[in-house]
């Protein structure tokens, strides 16, 4: 190991995520300088399968960066969302009541598009990465891929790594309020070779769990089954997976039919809800997983993400600007009302969605809930209004 190199930036970025590569992005566009350090080699990360759920003002913010071209050409536009219940399937028309669409486009799709974009500092496959004098002057300091020992001393420092990151861990315990529930299920996802069953998005309840249909692209289908936290997917062979998908999809409509086609891969993902406040600690800044978690019925976690790097990158510009620093004095307490205004929610789709037992007063609660909402214009609004996403402030 060699001599410890030093190096001087505005601010440091940890994660290449979609949340730290919009940051860079939004940053560079202000005239502002930083680093990106990432943990994962490049190709993990442009690999990394995640949601594929964009609302509108996650893409109007690309499009003014200049970096959505690929997406507007390969993207699916989503004008509306079925819910599908007592096999019976009734649309939430999205854009007719919220006046917006949704896009649907692999989260690695725009991580491979904010990478191909950048021209600045990104280093991968970093280690040892540690957080220093977060209260004054902070410095990150970590191993590169060669082997070199380096020293990066920052005005602020932007913590974009994750639930399992270094930036929440860096922070004492004692300074932050954890909120968090762990639901009583989790999601066995599939991607599978198979063309999409349905222009739109499916939201199925079922007496048999729950099942979501979406899409990545016109040849790949995204799947996803109600299953216990601790499922064995070893006792999921393929044949399984479809037919409880073909079951737990089921409608009186007879021409409808569930394309199948080769897996390419499954997992099971656990549930939860995660919280932490303030999402500030001296000059240190969480923003995306790093400081919140939400369940994937909403379609949010990418998008909350974007929000908070969006209001983070104006209260920069500004402190850069002018010296002020009420945005940034302000950014956890801005952050956190979306925060918890998408947390509930994802908390109410979750709720609504996925029976939790053999409960009939549960089940009928859920029932009545779906049958209001895709019977009243006000409660579907309501829904179409936070699936498409509010306006970021």
């Amino acid at each position: 190991m060699g001599l410890t190199v030093e190096t001087r930036t505005q601010v440091g970025i940890i994660g290449a995520g979609p949340a730290g590569l919009v940051l860079a992005h939004l940053l560079r566009q202000r005239g502002i300088d930083c680093v990106v350090l990432e943990r994962q080699s490049r190709s993990y990360v442009e690999a990394r399968i995640r949601a594929g759920v964009l609302e509108h003002g996650t893409v109007d913010l690309l499009t003014s960066l200049g970096l959505a071209d690929r997406l507007h050409r390969e993207r699916m536009v989503h004008h509306g969302i079925e819910l599908l219940f007592e096999r019976s399937a009734h649309r939430i028309p999205l854009t007719e009541l919220a006046g917006h669409e949704i896009s649907i486009y692999g989260q690695h799709e725009v991580v491979k598009d904010l990478i191909a974009a950048w021209d600045g500092p990104l280093h991968f496959s970093v280690s040892s990465v540690a957080l220093s004098s977060l209260d004054s002057a902070p410095v990150v300091s970590y191993v590169d891929s060669s082997g070199v020992p380096q020293v990066l001393r920052c005005d602020v420092i932007a913590g974009c790594d994750g639930f399992h990151g270094v930036s929440r861990a860096s922070i004492p315990p004692s300074v932050l309020r954890v909120y968090q529930r762990d639901y009583p299920h989790a999601w066995l996802g599939i991607l599978a070779q198979a063309p999409p069953s349905s222009e739109e998005l499916i939201y199925a309840h079922s007496s048999r769990g729950f099942a979501l249909h979406s899409m990545r692209s016109p040849t790949v289908t995204r799947m996803y089954l109600q299953v216990r936290p601790d499922e064995d997917l070893s006792l999921w062979p393929d044949e399984r997976i479809w037919s409880e998908l073909r079951a737990r999809l089921d409608r009186s409509e007879s021409t409808w039919s569930l394309a199948d086609g080769p897996i390419l891969e499954r997992s099971v993902a656990a549930m939860r809800s995660f919280v932490v406040s303030p999402m500030r600690y001296g000059r240190l800044f969480l923003a995306g997983d790093a400081a919140h978690i939400v369940p994937p019925t909403g379609a949010k976690g990418l998008n909350l993400a974007v929000a908070d790097v969006k209001v983070l990158a104006d209260a920069l510009s500004s402190f850069y600007a002018t010296g002020d620093s009420a945005g940034l004095d302000a950014y956890s307490s801005t952050c956190l009302q979306r925060v918890w205004r998408v947390q509930h929610f994802s908390w109410w789709m979750t709720s609504m969605l996925h029976p939790t037992g053999d409960d009939p007063f549960d089940l009928a609660l859920q029932l009545a809930q779906l049958r209001y909402v895709t019977s009243s214009r006000a409660a579907a609004t309501s829904l179409a209004e936070n699936y498409v996403g509010f306006p970021f402030p």
